[in-house]
């Protein structure tokens, strides 16, 4: 490649044998530059064993990204256990890669894109129905006793086996391999393309290898741009999230216009219980707080009718400041996560627990709310 040579090592991030693999090939070629499948957040986690203790899970909750850490906690709570059956953590090869030419006085190259962005993307590209799927594999994946040796490792590792993994990966969910296998396989690649140097080793998941090695090949440069920007809400769903509420608040006061301010006054005060009673029995489910099992009580008839925040977040806000999570939860709650009873025996996941029940019962409220109004319009 106009006399440079890239050396692409293809990994499995949770076994021993790879980061021996990336020590012993920097050490050999001692490239000109050490190309590394992380971005700038991954890295920073990877290097901070402590990151989750300094988690402001009140601001967290403030932006609305509840739901995206309890993703996030629950993949690293799976790799984590296969990691400890190993005796490897997740992602070691990949610091390892960074320590290695750090002692060789070799540039490092973050090339993968912000984990922010893949992540956003892949959600915004996966159909609803297609995200329970997803979410529900998640969480079933958090009770398994999954036992992977290194011997399978090697297995997996195999050309044939990765091609075939992608194959159903592709087949299975064909929007999320776009977003996080070939989107990142491009991204890697043109970064690795602008690395600086003749001799260049790159450390990638096995998985990438075959992407990376096509584009690699390509002449023409790929346009980033467009694959490392958010895609915006479309506009339909905006809509769609301010219809509800107008079309509730509006069959109310057409009871009122036909049959009287007592029948709307009637509606009025069902569509308030429909949605206060179940969702505050979540929170009660939960064994949140009493104060948050009010604030989800009188809030989910509210934010029922807007689109700006859920009955969940209000939940969850009101417990994390009664009950804030204890230090010791944050550094064993990958551990926690397997263990249904510890779902309520943790300060931290009690807030995680608020957050779903309680939106779950403002959900079940808002349509048993709906359905009853318009069974009504007629009187």
């Amino acid at each position: 490649m106009q006399g440079r040579r890239i050396i692409l090592v293809g990994t499995a991030h949770i076994s021993k044998e790879s980061v021996q693999l990336v020590r012993r090939v920097i050490e050999n070629e001692r490239p000109d530059q050490v190309c590394v499948e992380l971005d700038r957040q991954r890295y920073k986690a990877l290097v901070d064993e402590r990151r989750w203790e300094k988690l402001d899970l009140r601001q967290i909750i403030r932006k609305k990204q509840l739901s995206a850490l309890l993703v996030n906690l629950i993949l690293f709570s799976y790799q984590k256990r296969l990691g400890m059956k190993l005796g490897v953590m997740p992602g070691t090869e990949l610091l390892e890669a960074t320590r290695v030419a750090e002692e060789l006085d070799i540039p490092v190259e973050l090339c993968d894109r912000d984990v922010r962005v893949t992540m956003r993307r892949a959600w915004r590209s996966t159909s609803l129905f297609k995200k329970m799927m997803l979410l529900s594999a998640i969480l079933a994946s958090l009770f398994e006793d999954q036992q992977v040796s290194e011997e399978q490792l090697q297995e997996i590792l195999k050309g044939d086996m990765i091609s075939q993994l992608m194959k159903e990966l592709g087949e299975a969910l064909p929007e999320l391999k776009t977003v996080l296998i070939d989107e990142r396989d491009t991204f890697l690649a043109e970064k690795i393309k602008q690395a600086q140097g003749r001799r260049i080793v790159a450390v990638v998941g096995a998985g990438h290898l075959g992407g990376i090695e096509s584009t690699l090949k390509q002449s023409h440069e790929c346009d980033l741009e467009e694959i490392n920007r958010i895609p915006p809400v479309s506009p339909v769903w905006k809509w769609v999230g301010w219809a509800f509420p107008v079309v509730i608040v509006g069959m109310i006061i057409y009871i009122g216009f036909n049959q009287g301010p007592a029948q709307a006054g009637d509606n009025a005060l069902f569509w308030f219980l429909a949605n206060a009673i179940p969702s505050g029995l979540g929170a009660v489910l939960a064994l949140a707080h009493p104060y948050a099992i009010l604030s989800a009580a009188l809030s989910a008839p509210f934010t029922s009718l807007t689109p700006v925040i859920g009955a969940a977040y209000v939940t969850a806000f009101v417990q994390a400041y009664v009950r804030p999570p204890r230090v010791f939860e944050f550094q064993g709650v990958a551990e926690d996560l397997t263990s249904l009873r510890r779902w309520w025996q943790s300060r931290l996941l009690r807030i995680f627990l608020a957050f779903l029940l309680s939106g779950i019962g403002s959900m079940i409220g808002s349509w048993v709310g709906f359905v009853e109004i318009l069974s009504n319009l007629r009187g």
